[in-house]
């Protein structure tokens, strides 16, 4: 892989980080401008203003391609296939699930808005395409405290609740490389996801990990599951206050070892994992006091804060092909 542009001085995101709620800024959609290289591989993220931006692997991290303006966008994951992004849209008290083609040309087009479709379904969190881009599953709110999983095709039909289990929340979806599943992490409570869980399109729960042990307390956004289906990555909550990247393997499954660390700063957050490789992950981190994607190659043989990839960018995804 090519690696990206490095910048120093990179301007810090005042958006917060884990399981916070989308800022509230309305939108009226709309495609953006930014960036002159095709988009076929790289990361997708938000900045500052909220809105949706991309970075090919081959294209310049300083200059990175805005996809929506208006602000107001969360959450965004991009397609296998490279050609779209879907993300959540907070407007008003009301959220959307929408997607946008990473051309930058074109208006957004809303997949499923909240109470319409879907019941009392609200607070939109984490979506993420199926290995073909025909099917949407991602968390939400139905009321009942708890969070739920749900799926939608992207044409905005046939929306279902995947999870029905009142005393358990579920974090934010990952799908197995067949597709026809996914890995989530879940708990108790939305605020401490301390299991990890697969669940089937059709709504089969599996616990295959009761407590996630090795320093981590609970995952703090997502658990990932690697290109080849055989590892997963989480962002682990420690009892310092910080958050770092944890990997360990699902066949069988083992509790993650710790990848990344920051000596001299135990409240440094480490999230957002996405693999970029059998060997290599994404994260955002916001050691030094920045919010910047930065990755990590394994087996790691020396703890630390990997490679500065791309500056001034939060709750990133890394995919295309």
């Amino acid at each position: 892989m090519k690696r990206m542009s490095r910048i120093v001085g990179a301007l810090v995101l005042v958006a917060g980080l884990a399981a916070c709620e989308p800022i509230d800024i309305d939108d009226g959609g709309g495609g953006g401008g930014g960036g002159n290289v095709l988009f076929t591989k790289g990361f997708v993220f938000v900045r500052e203003d909220r809105n949706v931006y991309v970075v090919d692997d081959k294209g310049d991290a300083n200059s990175p391609k805005r996809l929506t303006t208006g602000g107001g966008a969360s959450n965004p994951a991009v397609a296998r296939s490279g050609r779209s992004v879907v993300y959540v849209q907070q407007t008003g008290s009301g959220f959307e699930l929408r997607t946008v083609a990473t051309t930058g040309t074109g208006q957004p087009s809303t997949v499923l808005a909240s109470g319409t479709g879907c019941g009392g379904c609200t607070n939109f969190r984490y979506p993420t395409f199926n290995p073909t881009g025909t099917v949407i599953v991602f968390a939400f709110n139905n009321g009942a405290g708890n969070f739920a999983l749900g799926k939608v095709n992207t044409d905005g039909s046939g929306f279902q609740a995947l999870t029905k289990q009142p005393s358990t929340s579920f974090g934010a979806p990952s799908f197995f490389p067949d597709g026809q599943s996914v890995l989530a992490p879940s708990g108790s409570t939305s605020n401490q996801l301390s299991q990890l869980s697969r669940v089937s399109l059709t709504g089969t729960v599996t616990v295959i990990a009761n407590n996630l042990g090795n320093e981590v307390l609970w995952v703090l956004n997502r658990a990932v599951v690697s290109p080849n289906g055989q590892q997963f990555a989480l962002d682990g909550r420690l009892s310092s206050g910080g958050s770092r990247i944890f990997v360990g393997p699902l066949s069988p499954y083992s509790a993650p070892t710790k990848v990344t660390d920051h000596q001299g700063e135990p409240g440094a957050q480490d999230t957002f994992p996405s693999w970029m490789s059998t060997t290599q992950v994404g994260f955002l981190s916001t050691a030094g006091g920045g919010q910047n994607i930065y990755s990590v190659t394994l087996p790691t043989t020396t703890l630390g804060g990997g490679t500065l990839l791309i500056p001034s960018a939060g709750e990133p995804d890394y995919g295309g092909q």
